[in-house]
């Protein structure tokens, strides 16, 4: 049985990590400035905040999932089994899942430009390893079927455009901040 769930384990999780992930940007501040300690932290933070309300069950505890009642494979069908709606935004789960991205995407680049080329070579090399966060995600979900989630290639579909939507974000806000003037570095 997995022990946990619930939108208030997903909080707390959330919350917690959030003050880990300050005090490592408070530790690299000194070394890397706090403009890219603090994108760091907080690019760290978006995958932690991703795998929390990804991995864990949203309706509490599931218990046991029987083997029947499991699926074998994710779903190909683009749309999959993903619910019309969710429980915190209105505008659908495919929204949802697009819309949580965007903050990794754009962090990734901004963790990346405290040299102005260094988002050029970074931003395609994270943007894959977002996909691939995302379908370690979706090989969880199917792995592991008491978390009560549904594998779904619709979802890496959504989550690798949101990356790619807080990339293209990222680099605007480089270009506006302008970290490797040593002012906000």
């Amino acid at each position: 049985m997995f022990p946990v769930g619930g939108v208030g384990v997903m909080l707390l999780g959330i919350v917690l990590s959030g003050g880990v992930c300050l005090l490592l940007h408070l530790a690299l501040r000194g070394r890397l400035g706090p403009f890219t300690s603090g994108s760091v932290a907080l690019f760290l933070w978006s995958l932690t905040v991703i795998g929390f309300i990804t991995l864990i069950p949203a309706n509490g505890a599931p218990g046991i999932v029987p083997a029947e009642g499991r699926m074998d494979t994710c779903s190909w069908d683009i749309g999959g089994p993903a619910p019309d709606g969710f429980w915190i935004f209105s505008g659908g789960q495919r929204l949802l899942n697009t819309v949580v991205f965007i903050p990794s995407g754009a962090l990734l680049v901004l963790a990346t430009a405290r040299r102005a080329r260094g988002a050029l070579v970074a931003a395609p090399l994270g943007l894959a390893f977002l996909a691939a966060c995302s379908v370690a995600i979706e090989v969880t979900q199917l792995v592991l079927a008491r978390l009560d989630r549904a594998c779904d290639v619709t979802d890496v579909v959504d989550n690798v455009l949101g990356a790619a939507i807080g990339v293209g974000i990222g680099f605007l806000l480089a270009l506006l901040l302008r970290p490797w003037r040593g002012g906000s570095a």
